[in-house]
């Protein structure tokens, strides 16, 4: 006989771990904090007291617009500092994104930041999934849609300038945009699993014509 723990249910919550203290170790626009916790083992117990820095971001949300009627999808170009050393470019193509302040609804940050960043209303919103990029160094969890757009008047460079944005938009048929992905193109959490989902769901998105 199985228990729910051998199907991935786990016994364990927030309650069965204890804070000690954490430290700021930086304050910016991010911010890093070293945290001191322990917590109950599988085994039965408790763990020694652990070491962990976290990176805390606010969370944030990703948006694959799609055009059904045109079998097309609009994807955002823009510089990542966090791929200076990419052997291609630090240039990447991604899904809109942007991030939620307090109180603000993810649907409506998903909305503003179609308009913002690729100059797109939004037709329908479709939330897709929730969750954490790197749980293991980042408190930061994701919010996933995909957004039914018309894409005929899209394109162009877009974004806040005092933001610094500078964002290029590419209206890509599917299939060019499957190649992409199958070349490493698309190298972000964001394409990858909206683009998983997409697959999966295009064909009924596009009975809908």
């Amino acid at each position: 006989m199985t228990d729910d723990h051998s199907q991935g249910a786990t016994r364990f919550t927030g309650a069965d771990v204890e804070r000690l203290e954490s430290e700021s170790l930086y304050q910016g626009f991010f911010s890093l904090e070293r945290r001191h916790l322990r917590h109950r083992l599988f085994q039965g117990g408790w763990s020694r007291v652990l070491e962990r820095e976290v990176h805390v971001r606010r969370d944030a949300v990703g948006v694959l617009l799609y055009d059904i009627e045109r079998d097309s999808v609009v994807l955002v170009e823009q510089l990542r500092a966090g791929a200076l050393d990419d052997s291609l470019s630090p240039w990447k193509l991604e899904p809109v994104a942007g991030l939620i302040e307090a109180g603000e609804d993810p649907a409506e940050v998903a909305r503003r930041e179609a308009m913002e960043e690729a100059g797109c209303h939004i037709d329908e919103l479709i939330e897709l999934y929730s969750y954490y990029p790197s749980p293991g160094g980042s408190d930061e969890r994701v919010t996933l849609f995909c957004g039914l757009v018309d894409s005929r008047e899209l394109g162009g460079v877009h974004g806040l300038e005092d933001e610094d944005e500078d964002i290029q938009v590419h209206v890509l048929p599917f299939v060019r945009a499957q190649q992409l992905l199958e070349a490493g193109r698309l190298d972000n959490a964001m394409c990858l699993i909206a683009f998983l989902w997409l697959t999966r769901e295009r064909a009924s998105l596009r009975a809908r014509r």
